[in-house]
């Protein structure tokens, strides 16, 4: 099994890798998270996957962070070489434009809201529906090489896959406390309904992103390896044969 090398883009301090830094801990991989609200350089001299997290800013928003653009050209190379991509939000995003999708101010979504899946690329062999945590306010149109995985009542374009790489608009790496930070702001009766869904969704919610990450890094780990370094959990979203990947 090759070494898994991951490359984390975090655009600000108060969206960090949540539940991934948790997966990754418990499957011994490291990884090298590069603080672009810290001015460092969007790198990735020797990653072998790249997980591009979300934040407040647009990706039209070169100007004022010049980084986006080199967020953008390293998606790029990573597609290009094969390499896998995930991208959560401003991620997706960050893919959708990087291949020639218009990024736009739309309609807001915060709290959980039922995300259809199409069947195909990671999300193959998912329930038809499942709930997710969101925080937006821009979507994306369809680059001309990419595909939609998932879609939603509210907001179309839910999930992409662009060759190597795939774009959440959603959320899958949602905690508790990072869901009470965000939300710490929001009208009393708004936190109340979000908190009350938390109850409901976080769980399954985990386990959406433990098989999210499982499919991601999946191209270094097999299948095999996967069932021994990886213990059994309640929950977990199962593949048309009835087995957890």
């Amino acid at each position: 099994m090759h070494k898994i090398r991951l490359t984390v883009f975090q655009q600000t301090r108060d969206e960090p890798m949540g539940y991934f830094d948790t997966l990754c801990r418990e499957w011994n991989i490291s990884s090298d998270c590069i603080r672009l609200f810290e001015n460092n350089e969007a790198r990735i001299p020797s990653a072998t996957h790249l997980l591009i997290l979300g934040g407040p800013m647009s990706v039209n928003d070169e100007k004022e962070y010049p980084y986006l653009a080199d967020e953008k050209n390293a998606i790029r190379s990573f597609v290009k070489s094969g390499k896998p991509v995930l991208g959560i939000c401003l991620g997706a995003q960050l893919l959708a434009a990087a291949f020639g999708g218009k990024v736009y101010p739309y309609k807001k979504e915060i709290g959980w809201y039922e995300i259809r899946s199409l069947g195909s690329g990671i999300f193959k062999g998912f329930p038809s529906s499942f709930w997710a945590f969101q925080m937006h306010g821009e979507t994306f149109d369809l680059p001309p090489d990419g595909r939609i995985l998932c879609s939603g009542e509210n907001v179309q374009n839910q999930a992409l896959q662009i060759g190597s790489a795939t774009g959440l608009q959603f959320h899958p790496e949602m905690t508790s406390d990072l869901i009470r930070r965000w939300i710490k702001d929001l009208p009393s009766a708004e936190r109340d309904r979000i908190s009350n869904d938390t109850e409901i969704h976080l769980t399954d919610c985990h386990s959406l992103c433990r098989t999210l990450a499982e499919r991601f890094f999946m191209s270094e780990i097999t299948q095999k390896n996967l069932k021994k370094i990886i213990r059994p959990k309640k929950n977990v979203i199962t593949t048309d044969t009835g087995g957890s990947i």
